[in-house]
């Protein structure tokens, strides 16, 4: 696999990937040697917006970065994350190049795998450059040095970047180390943020004799996730407010029965934390006769439902922005002295009460801003 994308580098291989239409304001500054090389089966620079630090997983020669730099503007930040030093070499001579065109710079290239975002290859290879592994103690030697690069001069740090995009690379790592590369996804976010992943899934498990198939592996066919499980990792990451924002209906192959199509995930990380109770509630207004969110709380349509600070504060963002009616108290609870909050536990929708069990009174409360006692007429 490294072997072809060093060579789709350097020549351009036609349909390495499923073509996608970009934004063409943000292609005029772009060299002709990056564009020829987009390898891509989404735009996830769609969903970012100004001011953002952004981290690409498997940036390639940068065209996706290049993109996001406008985007983001002058005040927000770029990183490409790459393994292949060919790639990496199209990307930074570009650099520069893409700086002077659209008026300001903001965008590098780091050389690291995506699952592992903490050890900085560089740094790891200029240190073996001087020190050889040339027997057993020089390898423990190596093994702590890369320990100590990864806590002491992480390549991305935790909680670092807005936004960790990637388009059409996650499906290439191995099986067995998807979890960590979810994890790392997870790790190197902010509270807050989000995922916005383009990639190729599977209408089915992809069988172990496809996915041995080496060729079938670089052209994003062997290692892509059934649908559901790709959906499924975020989830187990800590992701919520999982959101399937762009899948293609027609697939880009079939193999042996088996639709391969596009899609793009937005996912976002901030539910994690201590729940502790601020006097608030939601309704959820419909038109479903319950929703079921990603820590677990059922919210039944037009019943007040109490939920912790953390919850409440969730609910005022996106992805969530004006689907429920929040309600507080109209004297606000002292943060400080705020009583844990008993979150519950995962609930089936087809609940035979249609009344959920609430932690504590939810009458009184008003919408934020308003007045209890004002009446409707």
């Amino acid at each position: 696999m490294a072997r072809r994308y060093s060579a789709s580098a350097q020549q351009v291989e036609a349909a390495l990937c499923c073509p996608v239409d970009y934004d063409p304001r943000f292609l005029a500054a772009i060299p002709a040697a990056v564009l020829e090389r987009d390898y891509g089966c989404g735009d996830p620079s769609r969903y970012l917006s100004a001011g953002e630090t952004v981290l690409d997983l498997g940036s390639g020669t940068g065209k996706i970065c290049f993109i996001a730099s406008q985007v983001v503007g002058p005040g927000g930040r770029v990183i490409g994350v790459d393994v292949n030093d060919d790639m990496l070499s199209v990307a930074r001579a570009a650099a520069p190049v893409v700086a002077e065109r659209v008026g300001h710079g903001g965008v590098e290239f780091r050389k690291a795998r995506i699952q592992d975002l903490a050890l900085d290859l560089d740094a790891l290879q200029h240190w073996l450059s001087v020190r050889p592994v040339t027997d057993l103690d020089a390898l423990a030697a190596l093994e702590t040095e890369q320990r100590r690069l990864r806590v002491e001069e992480p390549l991305i740090a935790d909680d670092a970047v807005d936004v960790v995009m990637s388009n059409c690379v996650l499906n290439l790592v191995a099986t067995e180390q998807k979890t960590a590369l979810f994890a790392e996804i997870f790790r190197v976010l902010r509270r807050g943020g989000r995922a916005v992943i383009s990639d190729i899934v599977a209408s089915t498990e992809v069988p172990a004799r496809l996915r041995a198939d080496a060729e079938l592996w670089s052209g994003c066919i062997s290692g892509a996730l059934q649908e559901r499980a790709f959906l499924a990792a975020f989830e187990q990451a800590g992701f919520h407010g999982i959101h399937l924002v762009k899948r293609d209906v027609q697939p880009w192959r079939v193999v042996e029965g088996i639709e391969f199509r596009a899609v793009t995930v937005v996912a976002y990380k901030g539910k994690h934390g201590e729940c502790r109770d601020h006097g608030q509630a939601v309704i959820y207004p419909g038109p479903f006769k319950a929703v079921l969110d990603d820590d677990g709380h059922v919210l039944h349509r037009g019943v007040p439902s109490a939920v912790c600070a953390k919850t409440f504060q969730l609910y005022t963002r996106a992805p969530y922005t004006g689907l429920f009616e929040l309600l507080e108290p109209v004297e606000p609870i002292d943060p400080h002295t705020a009583p844990a909050f008993a979150c519950t536990t995962p609930a089936a929708l087809t609940t035979a009460d249609p009344q959920p069990p609430t932690r504590r009174d939810v009458a009184g409360l008003t919408r934020p801003g308003g007045d209890p006692a004002a009446g409707c007429c």
